[in-house]
């Protein structure tokens, strides 16, 4: 097979449409080279090129179609929302439309049309996706309740400056009601607001966010989210957790506990939490299994031991 001619820049590195391609000053027949697929009408992709990127793949086909966006699972993923959609894993790309225009159907792409507000459109990198909270409200037919406070947890939380160069939140409970309220009847905003209801500013993570959920449904009380304490002179401590009148706090620790480093941190904490009378109850992925039942009867026991009873 006879080596093609390279693309003109930038094409190559991700796919295109057929006409960015003939503006850059490509050919017909470079185009219609075997070294190209095809995967929709009008687009083009290297044949051996992998895309880590999902916005490479999903770029083309909001630019091919007039007045489109990336919504609904693709957006969830685009965004990295925490938790769990049912069918984000489908390769298929979701795109939006005004309901003024017709909906967008081609191979590898499932359409949906619907009312857009100038700011539930944005530009991400080059690629029109939905906005957090409509790609937050668009998702709530498929997610459950609590997989939806998980990402409204996520939007709301104060982002820490130093860690990810940003100091506001994603979005704040005004601005979730309102996108409620803008699309009164949309399917799924029950649980939204259901949601909304129960989410609260100061969770870092979704497990935090689930292990609030699972002690409040059983009847225990609220804990404050990552309050800083001051257990000493000089010594604070940020709790994922705290029941500050009973001196009760409560760490989930992930993935990156098992590292040696991290281990002789914990034990540091452990020990500064003690010595200010404070009980310590540490949570790991083991007991948020079976509903977290062993992580509640764990947080639980800590309260009572301080004299807290339900009422």
């Amino acid at each position: 097979m006879k080596t093609p001619q390279p693309l003109p820049e930038p094409l190559g590195s991700s796919g295109f449409t057929f006409q960015e391609a003939a503006n850059a000053g490509a050919t017909v027949g470079r185009l219609r080279h075997r070294s190209l697929v095809v995967p929709s009408r009008g687009i083009r992709q290297p044949l051996h090129q992998t895309f880590t990127e999902l916005s490479s793949v999903v770029r083309p086909l909001t630019v091919i179609t007039e007045f489109s966006a990336a919504s609904h699972a693709t957006a969830f993923t685009l965004r990295s929302f925490p938790g769990f959609l049912p069918g984000s894993d489908d390769p298929i790309t979701h795109i939006s439309r005004p309901d003024t225009k017709a909906m967008p159907r081609r191979a590898g792409v499932r359409g949906h049309r619907g009312q857009f507000f100038d700011d539930e459109i944005v530009n991400l990198n080059g690629l029109l996706v939905t906005s957090r909270t409509r790609t937050w409200l668009d998702c709530a037919r498929k997610m459950s309740i609590d997989e939806l406070t998980v990402v409204a947890d996520h939007l709301l939380r104060i982002p820490r400056l130093g860690f990810e160069g940003r100091s506001e939140p994603h979005a704040t409970p005004a601005e979730l009601a309102e996108m409620l309220d803008r699309h009164k009847g949309t399917p799924g905003i029950q649980k939204a607001r259901l949601a909304l209801g129960q989410a609260r500013i100061g969770s870092d993570s979704a497990q935090e966010t689930k292990l609030r959920l699972a002690l409040e449904y059983r009847g225990l009380p609220e804990p404050r989210l990552n309050v800083p304490l001051e257990l000493g002179a000089g010594v604070v401590r940020q709790p994922d957790l705290a029941y500050p009148e009973q001196k009760v706090a409560v760490e989930y620790d992930g993935e990156g506990h098992s590292e040696t480093a991290q281990i002789v941190r914990d034990i540091a904490r452990e020990e500064d939490f003690a010595r200010a009378g404070w009980l310590l109850a540490r949570i790991s992925r083991r007991h948020m299994e079976n509903e977290a039942r062993a992580a509640v009867a764990k947080v639980r026991s800590a309260l009572m031991n301080r004299g807290w009873s339900p009422k």
